[in-house]
């Protein structure tokens, strides 16, 4: 069976994720410097956006390593 994304293409795929999740982790320091002393609850329910935004995007951007071959074992278990 023929391989539908060669290996370069993965890379690619890999950097790209890697750009939306640096972008997604901008984000929450651009709100974070910019939140008043006492957030509201707009500000509350912006940054649970952007969290979850930078969590969803992190999840992308190790599935893409993961199908380029960097693959990491787990913290804390024996190899």
């Amino acid at each position: 069976m023929t391989d539908l994304y060669p290996a370069a293409d993965q890379a690619e795929l890999l950097r790209r994720a890697a750009a939306a999740h640096t972008a997604a982790s901008q984000d929450v320091e651009t709100f974070l410097r910019r939140l008043p002393e006492v957030p509201d609850p707009a500000d509350i329910t912006q940054y649970a956006n952007l969290l979850a935004r930078e969590e969803q995007t992190r999840a992308e951007r190790q599935a893409a390593a993961d199908a380029a071959g960097l693959e990491l074992p787990s913290v804390g278990t024996e190899q």
